[in-house]
């Protein structure tokens, strides 16, 4: 069955760029200090990823860390040179909710300095290590406003153990602060009998029956009108890579499925149309800037407001 139709909104198609002993899932057992003494894979597997796009001539947005970024600056020019945006995603994996505003404003910094260096554009769009802005970290949005940053893609509208804000609002939209204005891209969900079911990628792309993803993203292009926005990291694309320690939970969520990964990211471009972030949010800007009304949010106000929209 034919599914991409160029009618279909252009959905987001974005790439997380960490090595696999960087997950939050193994910040425990595997500390920051210790990161250059695993086998880096990261070169192999984005080139992989930008091998695979190029066959199906797509562009995405790679949210690339500062710390890979400082040691594998050809490859954040090979990014780049290949037409795709450069975004960030912090420096070195951070959680939001480890920090305060002044050691989280010097990661961002760090981060987007290095990444422009090397690429010679301005970064505008950012991703929190593990979806980390919540109600707790909200904050964090004015900070990165006055870091010059345009968009964010870190709120994600679910339960889950680790992140999310269930009643958060589900598509693009302007958020103003006290610090300014910036345009939050959530990760994709569908809404089914009163909850948010993820349909982003990651873990869920990796569990999830195909057909069911591919319903999801079909139910937000067709039904809904509105673009997706699919994620990937590059260690996804990598069943070989070493085993980490932890425990069996994490170890299962971290490995699962990922010989199945490159063949059904081949199928998604195949059935779904993609641009990078900053290309979709221009086609998305009568909602994004003028159909939303723009959501004035207080460290305490962001889910009952989301609610009453």
């Amino acid at each position: 069955m034919k599914m991409k139709n160029e009618k279909d909104p252009i959905n987001a198609l974005t790439v997380d760029v960490e090595d696999y002993y960087q997950v939050e899932a193994f910040a425990g057992v595997i500390r920051r200090e210790e990161w250059q003494k695993w086998e880096s894979r990261i070169e192999r597997n984005t080139h992989r990823l930008l091998e695979l796009f190029a066959s199906h001539n797509v562009k995405g947005t790679f949210f690339i860390l500062g710390w890979i970024a400082e040691r594998h600056q050809s490859l954040v020019r090979e990014i780049a040179s290949a037409g795709h945006e450069i975004a960030c995603h912090g420096y070195d994996h951070q959680l939001i909710s480890n920090q305060n505003r002044e050691e989280f404003r010097a990661d961002i910094r760090r981060a987007k300095f290095t990444l422009e260096d090397m690429n010679g554009e301005p970064v505008i769009g950012y991703r929190a290590p593990t979806y980390s802005i919540t109600e707790q970290t909200i904050w964090a949005l004015d900070v990165l406003v006055e870091e010059g940053f345009q968009y964010d893609s870190s709120i994600f509208p679910v339960y889950h153990d680790r992140y999310g804000i269930p009643g958060a609002e589900r598509f693009q939209h302007v958020i103003s602060r006290e610090a300014g204005e910036i345009i939050e891209f959530p990760p994709s969900t569908v809404r089914i009998a009163g909850q948010n079911l993820p349909v982003t990628g990651g873990g869920y792309f990796r569990l999830l029956p195909y057909r069911s993803f591919r319903w999801g993203l079909r139910r937000i292009n067709r039904r809904e009108q509105r673009s997706a926005i699919f994620m990937v990291h590059t260690w996804e694309i990598d069943p070989e890579q070493p085993f980490l320690p932890g425990n069996r939970l994490n170890v299962i969520r971290h490995r699962i499925n990922l010989n199945r990964i490159a063949g059904r990211l081949s199928q998604l471009l195949r059935d779904f149309r993609f641009a990078p972030v900053r290309e979709v949010l221009k086609v998305e800007e009568r909602y994004a800037m003028v159909a939303k009304p723009r959501l004035s949010v207080s460290d305490q106000a962001y889910v009952q407001m989301a609610q009453m929209d």
